[in-house]
C-alpha cells in the first residue's frame, strides 16, 4: 500500500484541524507503515524536577501514530484512539527534544494498531514505548 499523504500534506492537515499544537511537532521522515516526529521540547511539556511529563510523551506518542496512519489512509479526521499502553522506561535527557518512531503493525478495515518507541535525541535508548490502537472511519475503505 502507497502513502496516500506526504509530509508536507500531513503538516497542513495538522494546522488546518488542530492549530492549537501543530507547531509542538515536526515530521522528520515517512515511509509506509513508518513515520518519524519530534517534540520541540518546551517550558510547557516539563514536569517539577525538569524532566518532560508523561502527558508530553502521551501527545507525542498519540499524534505520531495518527499520522503514521492518516499517511497510509489519506486525510480522516475522525481516526481516533480507543487504546494506548505506555511503558516511561527511563528519564529524558534534559533540554533535548523528543523523537517517536512509529510503526503500524496492522491496518484493517476498522483498527490500525501502532507502536511507537520515544527517544531524547541522540540518545539511542528508548525513554517510553507506547502501543496505540485507532479506529478508523468506515469510509477510508
Amino acid at each position: 500500500m502507497a502513502l496516500k499523504m506526504d509530509a508536507a500534506a500531513l503538516r497542513d492537515f495538522l494546522e488546518r484541524v488542530f492549530p492549537e499544537v501543530s507547531g509542538e511537532f515536526d515530521i522528520r521522515k515517512i515511509e509506509e507503515n513508518y513515520l518519524e516526529v519530534t517534540l520541540k521540547v518546551q517550558d510547557k511539556h516539563l514536569r517539577p524536577g525538569g524532566t518532560v511529563s508523561g502527558p508530553s510523551m502521551f501527545a507525542l506518542a498519540d499524534v505520531a501514530a495518527y499520522l503514521n496512519i492518516l499517511s497510509m489512509i489519506g486525510p480522516k479526521a475522525l481516526a481516533v484512539t480507543t487504546n494506548c499502553g505506555i511503558d516511561f522506561m527511563r528519564k529524558p535527557l534534559a533540554n533535548c527534544d523528543l523523537i517517536a518512531k512509529s510503526q503500524i503493525l496492522k491496518l484493517g478495515r476498522s483498527l490500525a494498531v501502532t507502536q511507537c518507541l520515544l527517544y531524547s535525541i541522540g540518545d539511542s535508548m528508548p525513554v517510553a514505548r507506547a502501543n496505540l490502537t485507532y479506529s478508523l472511519p468506515q469510509e477510508h475503505n
